[in-house]
C-alpha cells in the first residue's frame, strides 16, 4: 500500500486535470454513487476545476440520507419506549422524521446511544440484561457484514433483549432507477470503492452493457478519484460501455466472499423504500425466517408508525438523482442548514448538501 500522500500530490493532481481536458472532446455528465467521493471532489476543488469539461453530479451514495422516514419515526418511538435503548451511528440523530429527529427524542427523555459499530450495540445488550436494546441499522453493503455478524453473535449469545432495525440498501437497484428516470443525464458513473470491496464488479457489466454507460471503481484520495475521472471519459470518448477497476489496490473482481457469505446467511434481497425515491426493487436487505426474532418490526410491531410523510420542503431527492446541484435547492443555506436541517442530506457526513454547505464556499484548489 502507497503512503496516502502520494493519493494526494498536487503535481500529479494538475496533470490528470490537464489529461482530462485534453481528452476530452465534449462536457460529459458522470455521476458518482459514494458520499465520501462527494465531499473530496467538493473539498478539494475537482469538481469547480473540471467545469468545462466534466459535470459532475451526486448520486444517492449516502445510507443515512436514503434511509425512511418510517424507519426515522419508528426509531423514534422505541426510543421513547419504556427500558428501551436506542442505538445509532451519530449521523442518524438530526435525521429529521415525520415529525421530528432522534436528538430531538432525547430531548424529550428518548433513551439513545451513539456506537460506532453493530458490536458495540451487542455490547450494550449484554451490560444491560433488563433493557431492550435496539440497533438501526443503516448502510449499503459495506456494513451489512458487520450487522449480519452482530445478529449472529446475538443468537449464538442467547440475548433476547437485542433485536435490530434492518435498514440496510443495496447501490446497484438505486443506479438502476435513476438511469431509468425519464430525465436522466447520466453518462458514466464512478462507482463505490467500497461497496465494491465487499460486493467485487462482476455484477456492473451486465448494468453498463443495458445503459450504455461505462462504470469506473475507484477510490476517495483526489489521485484516485481524477483517474477514476480521466478513464471515465476515455471510455465515453472510444463509446466503450464496460466495467473498469481503477481501485486495485483494493477491490477485487469478486469481492471479498466471506463478508458475501455472512451477508446471505443472515440476510435475503428484499424490496425498500429508499427516502425520496420511493420503493426501489430488491433495493435492501430483510433478515431470513430463521433471524425473524431480532427484527424490531416484528419484536414492537405494536409501535411501528405509519407510513412517513415526503419531505415538504427538502429537495434531496433532486440532488441524489442528479436533477439538480444542493445550491440550486432554495432552501439551501437558508431554512436548510446542517444545525437545523429539512432533510437528510443536510445533516450526514456524507450528504451531498453537507458537502456544498462545507466546502464549496472555499476557492478552488489543488490538494496539496
Amino acid at each position: 500500500m502507497k503512503h496516502l500522500d502520494e493519493y494526494r500530490d498536487a503535481a500529479a493532481s494538475q496533470s490528470l486535470i490537464t489529461d482530462i481536458r485534453a481528452r476530452a472532446t465534449r462536457p460529459w455528465v458522470l455521476m458518482d454513487v459514494c458520499g465520501g467521493q462527494t465531499h473530496n471532489l467538493v473539498r478539494y476543488g475537482i469538481e469547480r476545476e473540471l467545469a468545462d469539461c466534466v459535470e459532475l453530479i451526486h448520486g444517492p451514495g449516502c445510507p443515512v440520507c436514503v434511509t425512511a422516514t418510517e424507519l426515522i419515526d419508528f426509531a423514534v418511538a422505541l426510543a421513547l419506549r419504556p427500558n428501551t435503548i436506542v442505538a445509532s451511528f451519530g449521523d442518524m440523530l438530526r435525521v429529521p422524521g415525520s415529525s421530528q429527529s432522534l436528538m430531538q427524542a432525547r430531548e424529550r427523555g428518548g433513551k439513545i446511544q451513539i456506537v460506532y459499530s453493530p458490536l458495540d450495540a451487542l455490547a450494550l445488550a449484554r451490560q444491560h440484561p433488563k433493557a431492550e436494546i435496539v440497533f438501526l441499522a443503516v448502510g449499503f453493503e459495506t456494513t451489512a457484514p458487520a450487522t449480519a455478524l452482530a445478529v449472529i453473535q446475538a443468537t449464538q449469545l442467547s440475548l433476547n433483549n437485542f433485536s435490530i432495525v434492518p435498514a440496510h440498501v443495496r447501490v446497484l437497484p438505486a443506479m438502476e432507477t435513476i438511469m431509468q428516470m425519464p430525465d436522466n443525464r447520466v453518462e458514466g458513473f464512478l462507482a463505490a470503492g467500497h461497496v465494491c470491496c465487499i460486493t467485487g464488479f462482476e455484477s456492473y457489466q451486465p448494468f453498463a452493457s443495458r445503459f450504455r454507460v461505462p462504470i469506473v471503481i475507484t477510490g476517495f484520495e483526489p489521485i484516485d478519484l481524477l483517474r477514476g475521472i480521466l478513464k471515465t471519459v476515455e471510455l465515453l470518448e472510444t463509446g466503450l460501455a464496460i466495467v473498469k477497476n481503477q481501485y486495485s489496490r483494493t477491490v477485487q473482481r469478486q469481492g471479498n466472499l466471506a463478508a458475501q457469505s455472512i451477508i446471505d446467511q443472515v440476510y435475503e434481497v428484499d424490496d425498500r423504500d429508499w427516502r425520496g425515491f420511493g420503493t426501489i426493487s430488491g433495493g435492501g436487505y430483510r433478515l431470513r425466517a430463521e433471524y425473524s426474532l431480532m427484527d424490531a418490526r416484528q419484536k414492537f410491531a405494536d409501535v411501528l408508525p405509519p407510513k412517513g410523510r415526503g419531505d415538504v420542503d427538502c429537495r434531496g431527492a433532486d440532488v441524489m438523482s442528479g436533477k439538480i446541484k444542493p445550491k440550486q435547492c432554495p432552501a439551501f443555506a437558508t431554512t436548510c442548514t446542517p444545525q437545523s436541517p429539512l432533510g437528510a442530506p443536510m445533516v450526514s457526513s456524507e450528504g451531498a448538501c453537507a458537502a456544498y454547505y462545507r466546502f464549496e464556499p472555499l476557492p478552488i484548489k489543488v490538494p496539496s
